[in-house]
């Protein structure tokens, strides 16, 4: 593993919010089918990005990618859904939000630079 691989740190660090987000949810506000959603697709991005790495051809790589940038798109709906409905408070919703668009630009990035070399 490459110790500067910006990707896979960041979708890690995210993942981890989103895995106390759910158990704070679960605990506070009893909910469990969206919250067990949004840790689903929050803690897929990187587990999808660790596949990648370790993909064994070009094509297997950008696939993982983008099924990375698909959760990374389904997360972003789950948070901003979950904001909407009071399940979670905004200034933290909007934090996640930036990060998990962070990591939608880098994946986006990646595919772009992969699809034109």
């Amino acid at each position: 593993m490459k110790k500067d691989n910006i990707i896979q740190k960041k979708s890690y660090e995210f993942a981890i919010k989103i895995v106390e987000l759910y158990e704070e949810i679960l605990e506070q506000e009893k909910e469990y089918v969206l919250s067990k959603q949004l840790l689903r697709s929050g803690t897929s991005i990187g587990a999808n990005i660790e596949e990648a790495i370790g993909g064994q051809s070009r094509k297997d790589f950008f696939a993982k990618l983008t099924i990375a940038y698909k959760e990374a798109r389904e997360t972003h709906y789950w948070l901003r859904l979950m904001k909407d409905a009071k399940y979670i408070a905004e200034y933290r919703a909007i934090s996640l939000l930036n990060d998990v668009e962070e990591i939608l630009k880098i994946i986006g990035s990646t595919q772009k630079t992969i699809r034109n070399s």
